[in-house]
């Protein structure tokens, strides 16, 4: 273990060292070795069992399966259950996992050693290799896991149930009387998943890092770019050149009229005549994912005035957002904010036919081109859980809720849950001119303060969005998120251009 030592405090000699009561030292640990960077699965298991409320169960959990497809003999890609990763730090398949919490015991089960598989697809995870990936207090194969929770129960389940997530995941036991609670684990870990410790933080930031590399990688070349696809591709290879193979959500490369298409995924139209593109695509490190949102101009500068009024739109929107984190304020009121930035901008642009805000706020117009919410927790999902929906709208993607152009505070306004220090949430807003939505929104009582005219000549610009990743510290907040954007994006995509 290396300590790395620094501070504000004057030294005099190398032998002699003067400190005064005002003196401010950091200090830095770095750790070496081989087994200081496990994951924290027990850390994990302790604090999911102080949100359960109880000293004694057993927490019981099922890891996904190695399955295929319906009528194949080929597997979709592997992807390990979440809340199975949270306390066990182990993507593999068919692996199992208990956490006794009177005795403070967390124990993974991995899959017995199958010579056939092993000589098709290379020997499963060995219980040396999981205990050198994950603090666990112990490894056993799963041959030992029914008679592990038959003993358990004899001795402790007539007064305290085994803890599962969900019915279809109860142990399987020759026991028919095994007393089961399928109510309580869930809220309790989505409630330990909303804070992150310092390894997820790191995972977190690695993931960021690499999405930077990649959305950069796509400035620099984006100008022999002449598809959809080949944005895609590039951010892929990137990723994957840096050992993120996984996405953590379907990447979002729309160009034009496409990147008013909140989660266009298609990916496969030309670039040709196109303004714009909304480049939408986060890398994910080790489980854990980053979602980062970018808006590139298709030229060395803005193709038109109208693209570049409404990119600055959404840059004040989110700068004005970013810069107001702190723990303690309410993640609801930077989504009002958020609103009332885009309705003054598109004031000043006649897309809102009245003067009077106010009026405009409470009727819900700014909904037509800001649909969704200002952001989400990121973790293990890009949409990540949490104890209570980060902006009272109900349910935990409230983010991409289903446009509402009704007033934006509601009675559950009040009653979003505060940011705290360890949350990592995204600060997204955008802007968007959907055809469809501007159709429907002639519909609606709103249409009064919607100048239509106006609004349809920024069809062709489609939308803006800019997505970064913020961590709420003790003193503000970190940015995690390194992709470049407004004029650092320009002059990238300008040398580019010059270099080639």
């Amino acid at each position: 273990m290396r300590a790395n030592i620094s501070s504000s405090m004057h030294v005099s000699s190398s032998s002699a060292v003067d400190i005064r009561s005002d003196d401010t030292c950091h200090i830095r640990l770095t750790l070496a070795g081989t087994n200081v960077d496990k994951y924290p699965a027990k850390q994990h298991a302790r604090k999911v069992a102080t949100k359960l409320g109880v000293t004694a169960g057993l927490i019981y959990l099922v890891g996904q399966a190695a399955i295929n497809w319906e009528d194949s003999d080929q597997p979709p890609p592997f992807r390990q259950r979440r809340y199975f990763y949270y306390l066990s730090g182990i993507n593999e398949p068919d692996c199992y996992l208990t956490y006794d919490i009177q005795a403070d015991l967390l124990t993974l089960y991995v899959p017995d050693f199958d010579l056939h598989l092993a000589i098709w697809m290379g020997p499963t995870l060995t219980v040396d290799e999981a205990q050198n990936q994950t603090d666990v207090d112990r490894v056993r194969y799963f041959a030992a896991l029914q008679h592990d929770i038959e003993c358990w129960a004899s001795k402790y389940n007539a007064s305290y149930p085994i803890y599962i997530l969900h019915d279809d995941q109860k142990p399987v036991s020759p026991s028919s009387r095994l007393q089961l609670n399928d109510e309580k684990l869930l809220p309790a870990m989505n409630a330990a998943r909303t804070i992150k410790g310092e390894y997820e933080i790191r995972m977190i930031r690695q993931a960021n890092y690499i999405s930077g590399l990649a959305h950069r990688k796509v400035l620099e070349s984006i100008h022999r770019m002449s598809t959809e696809a080949e944005i895609e591709s590039s951010f892929l290879a990137t990723c994957v050149s840096h050992n993120a193979k996984n996405q953590a959500y379907p990447i979002i490369a729309g160009s034009g009229e496409n990147a008013a298409v909140l989660h266009y995924v298609k990916n496969n139209e030309p670039l040709d005549g196109r303004q714009l593109v909304c480049l939408d695509a986060g890398a994910e490190w080790k489980c854990y994912a980053s979602d980062v949102t970018r808006t590139i101009p298709l030229w060395t500068d803005w193709p038109s005035d109208r693209a570049k009024n409404i990119y600055q739109i959404v840059e004040d929107m989110q700068e004005e957002c970013i810069g107001r984190i702190r723990k303690g304020v309410r993640f609801r009121d930077l989504h009002l904010l958020a609103h009332d930035i885009a309705i003054k901008g598109l004031q000043r642009l006649n897309i809102f036919t009245d003067d009077n805000l106010s009026k405009i706020y409470e009727s819900g117009a700014s909904a037509v081109f800001f649909p969704h919410g200002l952001g989400h927790h990121v973790g293990l999902e890009v949409h990540d859980v949490s104890e209570r929906p980060i902006t009272a709208l109900g349910g935990r993607q409230a983010c991409w809720s289903s446009p509402s152009f009704g007033p934006l505070i509601d009675d559950g306004s009040w009653s979003a849950p505060l940011l705290e220090e360890g949350m990592i949430v995204t600060i997204e807003p955008g802007i968007y001119f959907n055809r469809l939505a501007l159709l429907n929104a002639r519909k609606q009582p709103a249409a009064k303060y919607i100048n239509f005219e106006e609004a349809e000549k920024y069809i062709p610009i489609g939308g803006v969005r800019i997505e970064d990743d913020i961590l709420v510290t003790a003193e503000g907040y970190e940015n995690l998120t390194t992709a470049p954007k407004g004029e650092e994006m320009l002059e990238i995509i300008r040398r580019g251009i010059d270099n080639s």
